[in-house]
């Protein structure tokens, strides 16, 4: 069960994002508009999850590393789900954005 819920939250092993990015991977923001617009990552892409189903086109190449994030974590492991069973390869989960960018 917390092997699970680590997979889920994506709570594995320590990731380091700064490479990710330096190596061309995209920032994924699902929050809503007006939250993205109220602060983001530079360069993050807004795809709100409760419609990234439906804009999985905006996300051409399914074998580039993609970090998702939100306000908190749980949105961000609900698109890196949805990302994956999508067939996207390579999906991270980074958490919250403001704990993601001091990570960057």
């Amino acid at each position: 069960m917390i092997t699970l819920l680590k997979k889920i939250l994506g709570l594995g092993p320590v990731v380091n994002y700064t490479e990710l990015v330096q190596q061309g991977a995209i920032i994924l923001d699902v929050r809503s508009k007006a939250e993205f617009s109220g602060g983001h990552i530079k360069g993050a892409v807004n795809i709100p999850v409760q419609v990234l189903q439906n804009h999985l086109g905006q996300l051409k190449d399914k074998n580039k590393t993609i970090i998702t994030c939100c306000a908190s974590g749980m949105r961000s492991a609900s698109a890196k789900s949805i990302l994956k069973s999508n067939g996207y390869t390579s999906v991270h989960n980074g958490g919250g954005w403001s704990s993601l960018q001091s990570k960057l």
